[in-house]
């Protein structure tokens, strides 16, 4: 055993003082070859597919022979194209839409204001408002009347100062105090024809019950509002409806109304596409595990769950981060850039309390929610169920959105993979190496042996711990073997 060990020792020293400078220049360079040439495969195959191929082969063939199953990726055999076709919308053109959920100005956003300094809308935001107002209230005799010309005159002003002064708007500072003017205007405008003045007031009185706790009340309000102006669409009153009636928990109630408006041939918004997320998740959510899903698969009802919440991330991909906190939530805007930022926020800010009271949504969203991006065709500007992603919601969201304190959300790209930054940096530290070595092969050439020595001390410590136990004789016929 004694001979045998020395040996073994003395053939290792041998190899190591073998070694040239040479070798170390050729082994370097060598890797450093390899490892680029697969870096520049892995890059090539990246851009034409959206994925890495060592990751794409580990998957699709080493992780079912390990018993996995990827629960991010179901099948969608049953995904309908009519929905896609009837959603495609011009790529070149941006609609900015009012925010249904819109805060008050007096009692909300000017509050935040004087609490914090920080002006919670833009004034890009604001002057789209008194474009609405002016569009939707006045007519071209309102010159005629002083107190329709002084409104105009007021919403056209920019500081909250001035539109108080000129007109007293949004002099109130709480939600009681506006649900009293509104509910005065009301009584003062019975008579009045103008429909769409009776439809914002009425609107803005069941939004004042909502936010005063009377939620029943407030849902009576939107459902005999909508029952008694059906065609006015525009203003969004069933996403009202949905936000109250998830406040009362009555689930059955949100599927109805979801039946009617989430629809081929009606446009989506970020709270049909979610909620309906949240109802099939509701179903599954609370005894939801990833690690048993991996196990056996995902049952049919995980199945409906995880394929919804993947086509409301593909409709608009900004929502998760704010409803897993991930991202800071701040005052949603006046209008809304549909699949934008400005519409996550919009949707998260008054949604998430219902996510957060269905157990374990919020989980199942976290595990799947990725998975969305790599359904989608790629390149990424191709879309799935809905027509591909608007390239224009950034410039949009710009202005809607108050960069100062908060960071717009961009659409997520495909990130690079780990295997092509492991092979990046393989790449540059070989080539590191081997330019050092060609430039100073003496000294390279100690370093390598001292971390060779290094490296393979504790293999050697092995040997001879095993060489100690075994039998000389055993371990004789070992290595000849």
């Amino acid at each position: 055993s004694v001979i045998t060990e020395s040996a073994s020792g003395t053939a290792w020293t041998m190899f190591l003082n073998t070694l040239t400078p040479k070798f170390y220049v050729a082994l370097t360079g060598t890797s450093s070859l390899i490892s680029g040439l697969i870096l520049i495969f892995e890059w090539w195959y990246f851009r034409k597919y959206g994925t890495s191929f060592i990751e794409q082969v580990s998957v699709s063939h080493l992780r079912p022979l390990l018993g996995g199953v990827d629960s991010s990726t179901p099948s969608t055999s049953n995904t309908s194209n009519g929905e896609a076709d009837s959603n495609r919308q011009s790529v070149s053109e941006c609609k900015v839409w009012r925010n249904p959920l819109n805060l008050f100005r007096g009692g909300e956003y000017n509050r935040y204001t004087w609490v914090t300094g920080r002006e919670p809308l833009t004034y890009y935001d604001m002057n789209l408002s008194a474009q609405d107002h002016q569009t939707f209230f006045t007519c071209d005799s309102d010159h005629l009347r002083p107190a329709d010309a002084i409104m105009q005159k007021a919403w056209r002003e920019r500081n909250p100062q001035a539109r108080i002064s000129a007109a007293h708007e949004e002099k109130t500072t709480t939600i009681m105090e506006g649900e009293g003017l509104f509910k005065e205007g009301l009584e003062g405008g019975q008579h009045n024809e103008d429909t769409n003045v009776l439809v914002y007031i009425k609107r803005r009185l069941a939004m004042c019950s909502r936010k005063l706790g009377r939620t029943r009340e407030a849902v009576k309000m939107m459902r005999d509002l909508m029952k008694e102006f059906p065609l006015l669409s525009m203003f969004n009153i069933h996403e009202n409806l949905l936000e109250s009636l998830l406040e009362l928990q009555n689930y059955a109630d949100v599927q109805a109304v979801l039946a009617k408006y989430d629809d081929i041939s009606l446009p989506k918004s970020a709270t049909i596409c979610y909620t309906a997320a949240l109802l099939k998740a509701r179903a599954v959510s609370d005894k939801f595990s990833p690690e048993a899903a991996s196990r056996r698969g995902l049952s049919t009802a995980e199945m409906n769950a995880v394929e919804a919440i993947h086509r409301a991330v593909e409709f608009n991909p900004h929502v998760p981060k704010y409803l897993l906190e991930m991202k800071s939530l701040i005052l949603p805007p006046e209008h809304i850039l549909k699949r934008g930022d400005s519409e996550a926020i919009a949707y998260a800010f008054f949604h998430l309390q219902h996510w957060k009271r269905v157990e374990g949504a919020l989980n199942l969203l976290h595990c799947t929610w990725e998975g969305t991006f790599r359904m989608i065709p790629y390149p990424l500007e191709k879309g799935h169920l809905f027509y591909p992603y608007p390239i224009c919601t950034e410039t949009a969201d710009r202005e809607l959105l108050p960069t100062v304190f908060h960071e717009v959300s961009v659409y997520p790209k495909k990130e690079l993979p780990f295997f092509i930054l492991f092979t990046a940096g393989l790449c540059s530290f070989t080539a590191m190496l081997a330019l050092l070595t060609h430039q100073f092969p003496e000294l390279m050439g100690v370093f390598a042996k001292a971390f060779l020595s290094t490296l393979f001390a504790p293999l050697n410590f092995i040997m001879e711990k095993v060489e100690s136990i075994l039998p000389s004789s055993l371990w004789h016929q070992l290595t000849r073997i």
